[in-house]
C-alpha cells in the first residue's frame, strides 16, 4: 500500500482542546512494499503517526492518502474495508489472558473471515499450520498451545508480530515491537519482521526506540522530533551528528537506556490491534 502525507497535522489521543498538535505539517511519501523505521525521542509523535496511518485517527489538518485515496472521504463500509487491509500492532498486544496462543495469532485473520468462521475458530482453530509457521519465524513454535497468561512480556510482543504475518494485510504498522525483548532477541525479531515484509511485498512502518536495530535492518529512516520530520534518509546516510540533534536532551534514549528492555511477564492492557 502506498502512503502519502501532505502538510498533515494530528492531535494525540489524550490531547485537550487547544493542545499543541502531536504531528505538525508532516509531508512524506512511502512507496508500496517499502520498509521504513521511525525513530525519535519520547513524545515525538511516533505512535500518533501510526494511528493516523491506520485510519484510527483523522488528521486535524492536511491530507492522508492511501493508494491514492483519502480514507476519510470514503463511506463507512469502504473505510472498514480499507482498515481490513492493514494491521496496527501496538507495543503491548491486547491478548486475552486465558486464550491459547494459536487462537491469539489466528485473530489476525478476522478481517477475512465470516462471523461463523471466527466463532468456530475460537473452539477449533481453523489454520493451525499457518499460526505455527508464523510463530516459528519469531522463535515461538513451542508456545503454539500455551495460554497467553503464561507468556513473558517479550513473548507476547512476538505473538503480536506473528499475528501480522497471518493477517490479510498489505500494510503493517508496528509500534515499539522490541521494548520487552533482550538485545539479542530484539535484533533477530526485527530482522525477521523486515525480511518477511520484503518477501511478501508488504509496506512496513515501524517505530523503534532501538536506534541501532533501526539502522541495521531498515533501508529508510524517518527522524521525528516534536511532531516534525527532522530527516528522511537511507539508513547508511544517517550520521551521528543528525542523531545527536534528534535526541538532544534525550541522550539516554539514543544510547538505549530508555525504555528498559526486559523479557519478563507484564499484563497487557486492552489496546486496539486490528483496525477495522
Amino acid at each position: 500500500m502506498k502512503l502519502s502525507l501532505q502538510d498533515l497535522s494530528a492531535r494525540h489521543a489524550t490531547a485537550r482542546r487547544g493542545a499543541i498538535d502531536a504531528l505538525a505539517g508532516l509531508t512524506l511519501d512511502i512507496a508500496a512494499g517499502e520498509q521504513v523505521a521511525v525513530i525519535g525521542p519520547s513524545g515525538a509523535g511516533k505512535t500518533t503517526l501510526l494511528e493516523v496511518l491506520a485510519c484510527a485517527r483523522p488528521p486535524s489538518a492536511g491530507r492522508l492518502a492511501i493508494d491514492g485515496t483519502d480514507p476519510w472521504a470514503l463511506a463507512r463500509r469502504a473505510l472498514q474495508a480499507l482498515r481490513g487491509r492493514l494491521i496496527l500492532v501496538p507495543q503491548v498486544p491486547p491478548l486475552p489472558p486465558r486464550q491459547r496462543v494459536v487462537t491469539a495469532v489466528l485473530a489476525g485473520r478476522l478481517p477475512s473471515w465470516s462471523l461463523w468462521t471466527a466463532l468456530r475458530s475460537l473452539f477449533y482453530p481453523v489454520d493451525i499450520p499457518a499460526a505455527d509457521a508464523a510463530l516459528e519465524v519469531f522463535e515461538l513454535g513451542d508456545k503454539l498451545f500455551e495460554r497467553v497468561d503464561r507468556l513473558s512480556g517479550g513473548e507476547r510482543q512476538r505473538v503480536g508480530l506473528a499475528r501480522a504475518l497471518v493477517a490479510p494485510a498489505r500494510l503493517w504498522l508496528v509500534d515499539e515491537p522490541l521494548s520487552a525483548l533482550d538485545p539479542a532477541r530484539a535484533q533477530r525479531a526485527v530482522a525477521a519482521l523486515v525480511r518477511e515484509a520484503g518477501t511478501r511485498g508488504v509496506t512496513l512502518v515501524a517505530t523503534l526506540h532501538q536506534v541501532d536495530a533501526a539502522l541495521a535492518h531498515f533501508p529508510r529512516i524517518l527522524g521525528l522530533r516534536e511532531g516534525r520530520l527532522l530527516f528522511d534518509l537511507p539508513a547508511a546516510q544517517v550520521t551521528p551528528e543528525q542523531l545527536a540533534r534528534l535526541y538532544a536532551q534525550h541522550e539516554d534514549e539514543l544510547h538505549g537506556a530508555a525504555p528498559p528492555a526486559a523479557d519478563d511477564p507484564a499484563p497487557a492492557p486492552p489496546v486496539l490491534m486490528q483496525c477495522r
